[in-house]
């Protein structure tokens, strides 16, 4: 699970405090910037540390925010991060599988920690080797040490993991399903698909409704399903996932129409990429993975806020919009959103070449930036994340081609001036909520925008979180 309780009760950070960082005598970017910066000119204030990790790829928190887990191809390194200006790589450890009849696990690109357990998933994507996952006992950082393995039939993109069930993508599966893995007893026990929903998702191209992520959170499970939108589950019993609702998507009909699927599922709308929901989860954020097409069509996407407080009718609140781009294709300077997290009343957020920002979302229809930072000559942020005393982001050279210094990024928390957020980040977004008649009893349609809320009315819904 993302969730980490220490940080759920975690003031205000003390990072930066009499540290000199080392990119002070940059500029901050200003609201009404366009284009993109030039090329290794970096842009805000913050940067404390870079560790040089080559293949970096997501990164995790531990509870006490000191460890940064980072996924590395072929494994993970543990990076200690309680001195942010000079994080240290403490262990790393490859060949995961290495018994198996395959060979090594490849492309490890996620990861995901609970209390003192940590899992690590892959191949990403089709790959030779060993397919699966393994749990390590982390609480010696210097040496983890391996207490389960499985191995599996399918690809595993993305995970999350509540210290006994891992949660995973299975995308290698024709049904692209969630599936469920007791790693107690090394078994899968549960699987979910759209499939169980409505019988016309086997006519929509697998590239369509790919499950790209799963958040699990106090027995509520939350799925990233690209094209094919984002949806709710009930995993009480890990064993029998249930739907509760879908937040947005498109309706299976119509993505069954699609002439091009390759085309559709690079651009908007749609490629819900990635969710996550805050502390209590009240509130909900959809990333959109999308990219300009060389004919012109296209673009990057934000990441789209959702009251869930009654996770049966989510509601849209606002969009934060990405960051500017003059070239937005894969093989230009590419801004779209990427993973990120929401906690402390706050969104940390990952761009890719658009650097890193956070955005003070307690009052989420109305998100206000309070950091930003980019070099998109250097760095290409795959993942953000809150430690006890900092912001860690990795840089990752995951999409070939480009020049980037891959690696853990450590910067200052911005400091809490008390003030609520008064300074849109965009206007309202509409909600991209499905009218499938399989859903709709579910919360599926009819969900609105919530953007339009009084003060009375937003003031009343904070009171309830």
């Amino acid at each position: 699970m993302r969730r980490r309780t220490f940080l759920r009760n975690l003031g205000v950070g003390a990072a930066g405090v009499g540290l000199a960082s080392v990119a002070a005598a940059h500029p901050t970017p200003t609201d009404d910037a366009t284009g993109d910066p030039a090329p290794g000119t970096p842009t805000g204030d913050g940067l404390l540390g870079v560790l040089d990790l080559p293949a970096a790829h997501e990164a995790v928190v531990s509870p006490d925010g000191h460890t940064a887990y980072v996924a590395l191809g072929d494994g993970f390194a543990v990076v200690d991060i309680e001195s942010p200006s000079d994080p240290r790589r403490l262990a790393t450890q490859t060949a995961l599988l290495a018994d198996s009849a395959d060979g090594p696990m490849q492309r490890v690109q996620d990861l995901a920690v609970s209390g003192s357990r940590l899992l690590v998933v892959g191949p990403a994507h089709p790959s030779e080797g060993a397919h699966g996952l393994v749990v390590f006992d982390v609480r010696d950082r210097r040496n983890p040490r391996q207490v389960a393995a499985f191995e599996f039939d399918s690809t595993v993109h993305n995970c999350d993991f509540d210290g006994r069930f891992a949660y995973l993508t299975a995308n290698g599966r024709a049904a692209n399903p969630l599936v469920v893995v007791d790693t107690e007893r090394e078994r899968e026990v549960g699987t979910w698909s759209l499939f169980d929903v409505d019988a016309r998702w086997r006519d929509v191209s697998p590239g369509l409704r790919s499950l790209h992520d799963v958040t699990v959170q106090d027995g509520r499970a939350y799925l990233a399903h690209w094209d094919a939108g984002t949806w709710i589950l009930d995993v009480t019993d890990p064993a029998a996932p249930t739907l509760v609702s879908k937040v947005r998507g498109r309706d299976p009909g119509a993505l069954a129409a699609v002439d091009d699927p390759g085309r559709e599922n690079r651009v908007p709308p749609g490629n819900d990429h990635y969710v996550t929901v805050d502390e209590d989860a009240t509130l909900l954020g959809v990333g959109s993975e999308t990219f300009g097409l060389e004919d012109g069509a296209g673009g990057p996407s934000g990441i789209e806020l959702f009251d869930v407080s009654d996770p049966t009718a989510p509601q849209s609140l606002a969009t934060i919009d990405p960051p500017p781009s003059d070239d937005s294709t894969r093989d230009g300077v590419l801004t779209t959103a990427h993973n990120f997290e929401l906690v402390g009343g706050r969104c940390y957020a990952s761009w890719y070449l658009g650097g890193l920002t956070v955005h003070d979302v307690s009052a989420p229809s109305n998100p206000r930036e309070v950091f930003a930072w980019r070099d998109s000559g250097r760095a290409s942020f795959w993942t953000a994340q809150r430690g006890a005393d900092t912001v860690v982001a990795t840089s990752t050279n995951a999409l070939g081609g480009v020049d980037v210094q891959p690696g853990l990024y450590t910067f200052s928390d911005p400091p809490r001036d008390g003030a609520p957020g008064t300074d849109a980040t965009t206007g309202t977004a509409e909600s991209q909520a499905g009218d499938d008649p399989a859903v709709s009893g579910a919360g599926g349609a009819g969900f609105g925008v919530g953007a339009a809320l009084s003060a009375v009315a937003l003031w009343a819904w904070r009171h309830r979180r």
